[in-house]
């Protein structure tokens, strides 16, 4: 397939991002990218400026993109994490989300991502979720959110939203379901070897 028909999904880094926020979905759908070629999508990562960022807890992550050089979307993920606090009072952060809602078929987010979401009037009368520590935000930030708290992600058609941190794992295998088959979601969760089973 060629590279101009291959579809395009993009997991937004910044700082203080929360690692697994970022780098579990990218698991999942680089995994499946990879070893199934032939679905014709591709996953990459990107930053504001197309450095490096430093996540929550330290991790120093590469960016293939900047935002400037950004491929045209099919999919857009935005993590969370304590770098989302900021972002709820950036204008212009807020309107460059609100810009991909106008251009990107699908818009996912996982954990605090959902809060700028909110902020940007994205989740206006829709179900969502986010981390349960945040659930009472999300509901300040737009009242008119049907919040989901027992939900581990919440699919409302161009708008997915997850719970915390280890939920983008699950939300990322539903959207291999979603854009393959289930059956390419169950060999990829196979091949990452992902089969929750805590020990407390």
């Amino acid at each position: 397939m060629a590279q101009e028909d291959t579809r395009k999904i993009g997991i937004l880094l910044f700082p203080d991002v929360e690692e697994l926020d970022a780098i579990g979905p990218w698991e999942v759908l680089s995994y499946w990218t990879r070893n199934f070629a032939e679905d014709g999508w591709q996953v990459f990562c990107f930053s504001a400026d197309g450095n490096p960022v430093t996540c929550a807890k330290g991790l120093t992550v590469a960016a293939h993109h900047a935002m400037a050089d950004l491929p045209a979307l099919d999919v857009l993920l935005h993590p969370g994490g304590q770098g989302t606090r900021p972002q709820l009072e950036d204008g212009r952060h807020l309107e460059w989300v609100r810009a991909q809602r106008r251009s990107v078929p699908l818009m996912t987010s996982v954990c605090t991502g959902s809060l700028v979401y909110a902020a940007a009037g994205l989740l206006t009368g829709r179900p969502a979720t986010t981390h349960w520590a945040s659930l009472d935000r999300l509901a300040e930030l737009d009242p008119t959110i049907d919040v989901r708290p027992e939900d581990r992600f919440v699919d409302d058609g161009d708008l997915i939203t997850s719970a915390g941190v280890s939920a983008g794992i699950d939300m990322a295998l539903h959207l291999v379901a979603r854009l393959a088959s289930a059956e390419r979601a169950r060999q990829v969760r196979r091949g990452i070897q992902y089969d929750p089973k805590p020990p407390v």
